[in-house]
């Protein structure tokens, strides 16, 4: 594949080798639809064949967000359907596997709320920088009657501990700018207007540095991640099977129509 070829993700290089990609559907909140959540499997392998690149600056088009979780069509067709469950699975675990595997740093700008499979991508960065006031995030797979899969059992343990990654992963709420950056979730916190200048001051630097050293640093540190892919696999399994159930059923109702869940399996 070729930069061309992407309908949903955005190029722009900014000179010293530092990309700017931008998550583009801004009219959906930049929510992940099926190709989109293809593409952000691919994309890393095409970027790091481009000699060009020395790292990458992932962010949401528009200003209220990163990218707002799973498109709830797309996510509806999942439910108590094996082949799209199958199908799902498989890109999600090839998102964070190729995510760990892509040796040049990526930093990205939360600008906005980050939900589903734009979360990936804004906590398996490198280094992660988040927006004041309008940045904040939440893994929400149990508000829709499935277990905590794409991405955290491999990272939030590592980044805030396993006692605030269970009651974050089980209760699903929100966690705003200031507190993700006080329990560790992200590298930094800043005003919301300095947030792009600030990225890119920090992917300048990394530019400006010995790429072999710097790159080397981040392959040997996911190696923590690497380890605990049994541990990602098996959260993985649990949410695909979650999806077959009744539970999911009423999740991505009640979401759709703006309602709290009445989960069969709580009654």
């Amino acid at each position: 594949m070729e930069y061309k070829d992407f309908q949903h993700l955005l190029f722009e290089p900014q000179g010293n080798g530092v990309l700017l990609m931008t998550l583009n559907r801004p009219d959906v909140m930049n929510a992940t639809n099926a190709r989109l959540h293809w593409e952000l499997t691919k994309i890393w392998a095409v970027i790091q064949e481009d000699d060009s690149v020395k790292n990458v600056v992932v962010t949401g088009a528009g200003d209220r967000a990163f990218s707002a979780g799973g498109d709830l069509d797309w996510v509806s067709g999942m439910v108590g359907n094996p082949k799209a469950i199958e199908r799902v699975r498989q890109e999600a675990g090839d998102l964070v596997y190729n995510i760990l595997g892509f040796e040049k740093p990526i930093i990205s700008a939360i600008n906005g709320v980050a939900v589903g499979a734009g979360l990936v991508v804004a906590l398996l960065a490198d280094i992660s920088i988040i927006s004041k006031e309008k940045g904040k995030f939440t893994d929400g797979h149990v508000k829709l009657g499935v277990a905590a899969g794409d991405h955290a059992a491999i990272i939030w343990p590592l980044l805030c501990g396993m006692a605030k990654a269970k009651y974050y992963l089980m209760t699903a709420e929100f966690i705003n700018g200031e507190q993700a950056e006080k329990m560790g979730m992200v590298s930094l916190c800043v005003p919301h207007d300095e947030l792009m200048d600030e990225a890119f001051r920090v992917a300048n630097q990394l530019a400006e540095g010995s790429q072999n050293a710097i790159n080397g640093t981040k392959n040997a540190l996911n190696g923590w991640m690497k380890m605990a892919s049994p541990v990602f696999d098996a959260s993985l399994r649990e949410e695909m099977l979650n999806f077959l159930g009744d539970d999911a059923k009423e999740g991505v109702a009640a979401v759709r129509e703006k309602r709290a869940p009445n989960f069969p399996s709580a009654q």
